[in-house]
């Protein structure tokens, strides 16, 4: 009930303001469980998916959204578990990653809908980073249900990081691609090739549906890479503006010593 009141307000406020545009509703199907496996561009990315479709889908969020003291806490939980999404502890290594399957599995054995990130965190620069196979695989093998890949388009232009306020200029779409049927492996979720081989097929469908830049790495890896980077940059700016300090006090000195002033 509280879904279907979060939908309608939200719902209808995302839509009226930001008119996102959709493909492929028809590949969802009016019944029966399903996954969604979507790229990740924007934390609005889980607002805007369900705003367009008529069923709920559940997605996995962090914890901590869910157990933050205080009213401004409670509020958070009551609005995330209002747009349907399960809380999971993700602090714990392998026994996390156990927890989101399992939470995924429930889902579906209910006959819903359940939406997925693969690339496991929202992607640092638009690009599609390389499928996790340890969530979407296993789920889809454990549970049988149709995977339906799922492409964000421009999502994250609609409000930037850094940004406070979001863009109503910018028009977010949505593009559904043809559900994916992995039948021929079910009972094969312990073999890791078989993983591999199932993840990378629904990312090869997500690429093609979001026209993204292909990278083959984690992006986890790839904000470590970016985070790096920058700091390397930070710390080669500071050596220069040091070396030019000290060239400047050099300069001071020798001008001191041959008796001329300093410029």
């Amino acid at each position: 009930m509280f879904y279907g009141a979060m939908k309608i307000s939200l719902g209808n406020a995302l839509k009226v303001t930001f008119r996102p545009w959709v493909e492929g509703l028809e590949n969802i199907p009016a019944e029966g469980p399903a996954i969604l496996a979507s790229n990740h561009l924007s934390f609005s990315d889980s607002f805007f998916l369900p705003a367009v479709l008529d069923r709920k889908v559940t997605f996995i969020a962090k914890a901590e959204y869910f157990t933050s003291p205080g009213v401004k806490g409670k509020l958070t939980a009551a609005f995330f578990k209002g747009v349907g999404q399960l809380p999971v502890d993700r602090s714990g290594g392998r026994g996390a990653g156990e927890a989101a399957v399992r939470s995924g599995i429930q889902v579906l054995e209910r006959g819903e809908l359940f939406g997925i990130y693969p690339e496991g965190t929202r992607s640092p620069d638009g690009r599609l980073y390389r499928g996790k196979p340890g969530g979407l695989a296993r789920v889809a093998l454990a549970s049988g249900a149709p995977v339906i890949p799922v492409a964000m388009i421009d999502t994250e232009k609609v409000q930037p990081v850094g940004k406070v306020m979001p863009s109503i200029s910018v028009r977010p779409g949505i593009r559904i691609g043809k559900p994916l049927d992995f039948a021929r492996y079910m009972g094969m979720e312990s073999d890791r090739f078989i993983l591999r081989s199932v993840t990378d097929e629904v990312m090869y469908a997500i690429m093609k549906l979001s026209g993204q830049e292909y990278v083959d790495i984690y992006a986890t890896a790839a904000k470590r890479q970016i985070a790096d980077a920058a700091k390397n940059e930070s710390l080669t700016g500071q050596n220069e503006q040091n070396g030019q300090s000290g060239q400047a006090d050099e300069q001071d000195q020798q001008d001191q010593t041959e008796g001329r002033p300093g410029s």
